[in-house]
């Protein structure tokens, strides 16, 4: 059979899908209660005796015109008693029993016929017990509410479900079908293709079908989306991958992979992608709170969900933020539970990395086993590296432990007892630290774990009861920083580090993963195949061994599309910015800055090392050249401020304007100033971040490991800030700009190694006369 003509999903989605109904109901439900639940689960099955079989994996397929649908699932146990078979289901609750009877929960019912049918129908029953079992997670009690069931009902329920949800299934399948054939009829959405760009493709389609992964640098311009895009929706229409996800570290790339989408549509692409917002941003209500006596949207949203799925896809393509609101506006739903319920019918899916690889929020509909039939884009790779330390990490401070212990003396004496003991924990780190002066631990801190659970538990039960009493939020938000601690505790091994660090007058406690690789290669193999590209990933080795690839894994480095007599890279060596020397350097910085952005009017950008650096080479050129037109970026910029910022940058601008911005910022990277909107960038420092105690510890680690300590702590991720500064001045085959580095570091050929092919012989310059002679050069012929 064709691998599109058959439809699988698992006996609980189709309840919930089919089945569904009601308010969205996202309250504090305790999150420890899952494991619990699982505990109780095995306590339950364990109860019963030889006579019981555990876990009992079902499967029925069902053909229907020419689909065959096939419904999969494991039940919970089937017991034999007195002659007759009992398919069990078990479900834990918090519940009083008392209010748990025959009409309690549909759904349970549900699912439970449906194992009960398929077994039945396996053995040639004629009838069959169905149980459902309840257990009470606080008091240890179970209630069982027992039905018989003739298997002629049971069937008759099962097609009910089974119609209802082919309309969908129908539905999927011959959308699949005109999918593939406008994926098969599209060309190259271009007239033609780029330096470079055709060979980035090619690797991208054949890594694919091959279900590899691929590390590529490709350089600025030569249209990094569309080309990874493309090939990858050519792959899936030939049934070598069943999903795309595009995932992202920003916005306003997102926008980039939407607009690429729409220019595939209107070359005649039939394809559906969705974009996902970030519930506080997507959330009709000022404040989010998802739950029916709050929230309108909420209250009634499983009631008509599925009607606003129907409508948007059978009339939308391009399911952004503004189409996804609309349709949750028009059928009074909440719009972020939509959009997580539109990634199961979208072919490509838009998102932050997040929610790919964070344990705590990734998309577990998705992720929660390996080897989904998906592939990862990942854009701006180079920015994975911190950011997943970032989600493979978690910290506690001891103040609130020590407040909320105040606040819950007399109202939660347990409550009080267990952040109390946790408290005298923190304070043990406290004293070591002091005493010792050492805060990196290399041992996993289990001393602090039985408190944690403790607390958990505590908090856990009050939590649910008490949901508008005085100190809810605060320790909510302290409950769910512990369950993350616990959370990341799970992986904790040699690639991790604990260590403690004094913040004002708190204490912080950090499991800090020094070497996120693994886990990322865990992360990937949840899909089948992965293209991680950026303009700055350089070196390639570097970046394949920390973001999780093997040796096996390609590495393609593209030249830049763009003619390099383009771009006047300058170099003025004869100036240091190392910390010790930076109070010499501030006029002279000021002077490279003005000669460089008089001799041609336009717009410039000269991007600093530190807002400190900045604001004090700022002050000098203000003073200095008080004619010239100056912005400065602030420390908290809002969006409003950062587009007002850009919008300065116009390209019919009479002279020149000088932005004076941070490595590694907002405007260094991501920004799009094509044409004259940008006409050079003058980059002072290597961009090495700041020392700090977590730069150090990873400096330290690397250096055991491979001794390349001071290169994967401090200079590769200094340079790719450089880099990404730099790619802002040439962004089109029309563009002309120059790019100026001040430091002396850049005559080095360990720096120099890391320079992107298009940066060879650079002009070095001595002095102001010799840059001048530069520029002249450079301008001349357009004047």
């Amino acid at each position: 059979m064709d691998k599109r003509n058959e439809i699988k999903i698992s006996v609980r989605n189709l309840i919930e899908f089919v089945l569904r109904s009601g308010d969205l109901d996202s309250r504090f439900m305790g999150s420890s209660r899952a494991v619990e639940g699982t505990k109780a689960h095995h306590k339950v099955q364990k109860s019963y005796g030889e006579n019981y079989t555990p876990e009992v994996t079902l499967r029925h397929s069902v053909p229907y015109q020419d689909l065959s649908l096939t419904v999969e699932g494991r039940a919970d146990g089937i017991l034999q008693e007195d002659g007759r078979t009992i398919v069990d289901e078990i479900k834990s609750t918090t519940q009083s029993l008392d209010l748990i009877d025959e009409a309690y929960n549909h759904l349970h019912w549900g699912q439970a016929k449906c194992y009960a049918f398929i077994y039945g129908q396996e053995h040639g029953f004629t009838e069959i017990d169905v149980q459902l079992t309840y257990y009470q997670l606080d008091t240890e009690e179970v209630k069982y509410i027992r039905k018989t069931y003739s298997l002629h009902a049971l069937k008759q329920f099962f097609d009910d479900l089974v119609a209802q949800y082919f309309t969908w299934a129908s539905f999927t399948h011959d959308w699949q079908i005109k999918r593939d054939a406008s994926i098969q009829a599209i060309s190259f959405p271009f007239e033609a293709y780029r330096k470079g760009q055709r060979d980035f493709a090619k690797a991208v389609y054949r890594t694919v079908v091959d279900g590899k992964k691929l590390f590529a640098q490709a350089p600025t311009g030569i249209g990094k989306t569309i080309s990874t895009l493309f090939p990858t929706i050519k792959a899936l229409g030939e049934g070598h991958t069943a999903k795309i996800f595009y995932l992202t570290a920003k916005t306003i790339t997102r926008q980039v992979a939407e607009e690429a989408f729409l220019k595939m549509h209107d070359q005649g692409l039939l394809f559906k992608s969705v974009t996902l917002t970030a519930k506080d941003k997507i959330c009709f209500l000022e404040e989010a709170a998802c739950n029916p006596e709050q929230c309108q949207y909420a209250r009634g949203h499983f009631d008509r969900v599925n009607a606003a799925l129907r409508a948007i896809l059978n009339h939308e393509y391009l399911l952004t933020r503004e189409k996804i609101e609309y349709y949750a506006k028009e059928y009074h739903i909440c719009p972020f539970e939509f959009s997580l319920d539109l990634t199961l019918w979208a072919d490509a899916v838009v998102c932050d990395y997040n929610y790919a690889f964070d344990p705590r929020v990734y998309l577990k509909r998705f992720f929660a086993e390996e080897g989904g039939d998906y592939t990862f884009l990942v854009d701006e790779a180079h920015n994975l590296v911190d950011r997943a330390r970032e989600m493979f990490s978690a910290q506690l401070y001891k103040r609130p432990f020590l407040e909320l212990k105040r606040v819950f003396q007399t109202k939660a004496p347990a409550i009080a007892k267990a952040l109390h003991q946790l408290n005298k924990s923190m304070l043990v780190y406290k004293k070591h630290l002091e005493e010792e002066n050492q805060p990196i631990h290399k041992d996993n801190p289990k001393d602090l774990y039985p408190p944690l659970h403790k607390f958990l538990k505590e908090a856990e039960e009050w939590l649910t009861k008490n949901e508008s009493q005085e100190g809810y939020e605060e320790l909510l938000e302290l409950y769910f920083s512990c369950h993350t601690f616990l959370r990341i505790a799970e992986f904790y091994d040699e690639r991790y580090v604990t260590y403690i660090e004094k913040e004002q007058k708190d204490i912080k406690v950090k499991l800090f993963c020094l070497d996120p690789s693994q886990l990322l290669r865990d992360a990937f193999r949840r899909g089948r195949s992965a293209i991680l590209f950026s303009a700055t990933l350089t070196p390639l080795p570097y970046f394949r061994e920390i973001l999780g690839g093997d040796e096996e894994d390609k590495l393609l480095r593209l030249p830049s599309p763009f003619e390099r007599k383009n771009l006047c890279l300058s170099i003025a060596d004869r100036i240091s910015t190392k910390y010790k020397d930076r109070e010499y350097s501030y006029e002279r910085i000021a002077d490279y800055i003005y000669f460089t952005t008089q001799q041609n009017h336009g717009n410039y950008f000269s991007f600093f090392p530190s807002y400190q650096y900045m604001d004090k080479v700022y002050q000098r050129f203000i003073e200095k050249y008080p004619e010239v037109k100056t912005l400065i970026q602030g420390t908290s910029m809002v969006e409003e401020e950062r587009e007002q910022f850009l919008l300065q940058f116009q390209s019919d601008n009479q002279e020149s304007l000088v932005g004076f911005a941070v490595l590694g910022g907002i405007f260094s990277e991501g920004i799009d100033l094509v044409g004259d909107r940008l006409v050079g960038a003058v980059i002072i420092g290597v961009g090495l971040p700041q020392i700090c105690l977590e730069r150090d510890i990873i400096m330290n680690y690397f250096q055991g490991k491979n001794h390349l300590g001071y290169e994967y702590a401090y200079m590769y991720p200094g340079m790719n800030k450089v880099l990404q500064a730099a790619g802002r001045v040439i962004r089109s085959e029309r563009d002309r700009g120059i790019v100026l580095l001040i430091d002396e570091r850049f005559r080095h050929k360990r720096y120099q190694s890391l320079f992107p092919l298009e940066w060879s012989n650079p002009s070095f310059v001595r002095d102001l006369k010799e840059l001048d002679l530069t520029l002249t050069s450079f301008w001349q012929p357009l004047k």
